[in-house]
């Protein structure tokens, strides 16, 4: 059970104060125009590390105990999470064995050995990859780090919802891509605390839709999944998380890969930014029509993270060069 609360979210900013970048919150004029609202977008693919991750990592680790930062953790990410657990641990002399699975793009491998990870390579999916994870912490006594099912996980990523609101706090709707929803339930306590209008809507791709039914449903239920432009976004999610969101999320929606795809490029041509699958989808959102009543409203959206590879990128534009996006 997830007892994560707004106040945790301004204890782990204090702590993180000048540890992480600020992200800038960009305005769209062409998505703004296209849209007839105003759209920000919360650039942290600037932050270190590549993304938000980061916050969450550095917030889990600052709360080890000597003990368990003698005994090293282990943790299971599809490469974001990973990273951010790398360096953080890399910061405290902590030793860090992480698990990745096959499809983790070579970019976020390459940064996990950057930082020092002790870097596993387990199964074809994230839930593959944790329950390997799992029994490496049962086998050698190391501290599970949960990506999202963690309250100072959860805190330390609201971080990157208090920094937007901060900034503009008359928002009206808030787009946030959602995987295990940690960046989801962090950002979301912070928006109702500030304005309890404020809608909040969790967005994921058709491939893996694993809130999206359980919203609909009232209850965890088994989805099937599909390889995903957006692989941070992969996997299942945990009753924890799940009841957190129930009372502080307004809705979900769902976008096509092909979505994804186009935003990426999108975001390259438009604002010169290489930004992963993951962090589009809230982009892809606004593009489809998918978010009804905007008309004169602002709208934050997170673009969550920038480690792509280049070689993905160059697919697009070789697909949508000669479109009009």
């Amino acid at each position: 059970m997830l007892k994560a609360t707004f106040q945790d979210v301004l204890m782990a900013a204090t702590r993180l104060k000048g540890r992480i970048n600020e992200t800038p919150l960009i305005y769209s004029d062409q998505l703004s125009k296209d849209t007839g609202a105003d759209i920000f977008i919360k650039m942290e693919a600037l932050q270190k590390t590549g993304s938000f991750k980061v916050r969450g990592a550095l917030n889990k680790m600052d709360a080890l105990t000597e003990e368990e930062q003698k005994r090293g953790v282990v943790t299971a990410s599809a490469g974001n999470h990973a990273q951010a657990v790398a360096y953080a641990t890399k910061l405290k002399g902590i030793s860090a064995k992480i698990v990745v699975p096959m499809s983790t793009p070579e970019t976020k491998l390459e940064g996990i050995k950057r930082y020092g990870g002790d870097l596993v390579i387990h199964g074809d999916l994230y839930d593959e990859a944790e329950e390997h994870a799992l029994q490496l912490a049962e086998e050698t006594g190391r501290v599970f780090v949960n990506a999202f099912e963690d309250d100072l996980v959860v805190a330390g990523q609201g971080t990157a919802g208090l920094e937007a609101l901060l900034e503009q706090p008359d928002a009206d709707i808030l787009l946030i891509p959602a995987g295990g929803g940690g960046l989801l339930c962090g950002v979301a306590l912070v928006a109702k605390a500030i304005n309890p209008n404020i809608k909040v809507i969790g967005i994921q791709t058709d491939t893996s839709p694993p809130w999206y039914y359980s919203f609909q449903a009232g209850e965890l239920v088994d989805v099937e999944y599909s390889p995903s432009y957006a692989e941070g976004l992969h996997g299942g999610i945990t009753e924890g998380n799940f009841n957190l969101a129930k009372g502080i999320v307004d809705d979900f929606v769902l976008v096509t890969e092909d979505d994804v795809a186009k935003a990426m490029y999108w975001m390259a041509k438009q604002h010169h930014y290489m930004l992963e699958g993951s962090a589009v989808v809230g982009i892809a959102a606004l593009q489809r029509g998918l978010i009804p009543d905007i008309a004169g409203k602002k709208i934050i959206t997170i673009a969550t993270g920038g480690n792509v590879d280049i070689g993905r990128l160059a697919q697009f534009h070789t697909k949508f060069k000669d479109l009009s996006i």
